[in-house]
């Protein structure tokens, strides 16, 4: 879902250039996109293999770093679910929300009659509920 916001939010910035413009923006985009989240999560997935290459290092630093990172692997994965799952929510009830109108303009609505801070983070907190 972030990948297609990315390039619709692209999309928007280059709706006036020329079509030859918009598919090469919006190809490039898709690319560096795809490349990106994809060799993140790479690097994630790899990241206690990572650890056991470098805690088999002669090197104490490399042995320590190595050591760390096979410790921090499990933590990171239990706080990415935890916090992809929230995401997801987020995402999904903001989907719901605008698709209907009447709920939308009324969060909007009351979230703007409230302090700065507090309309900031209302919408996005009732979009989880």
């Amino acid at each position: 879902i972030l990948s297609a916001e990315i390039v619709a939010i692209t999309l928007g910035i280059v709706a006036e250039a020329p079509l030859l413009n918009q598919v090469l923006v919006l190809s490039g985009i898709a690319l560096v996109v795809t490349v990106g989240v994809y060799g993140l999560v790479g690097v994630i997935v790899k990241i206690d293999d990572l650890g056991y290459w470098l805690a088999e290092k002669s090197s104490a630093l490399m042995q320590a770093l190595g050591k760390g990172l096979l410790i921090i692997a499990p933590w990171l994965m239990k706080a990415l679910s935890i916090v992809g799952t929230l995401a997801m929510f987020l995402v999904g009830g903001g989907i719901v929300v605008h698709g209907i109108a009447p709920l939308h303009h009324a969060i909007e609505h009351f979230a703007g009659q409230q302090s700065a801070v507090v309309a900031m983070i209302l919408p996005t907190v009732l979009n989880l509920i």
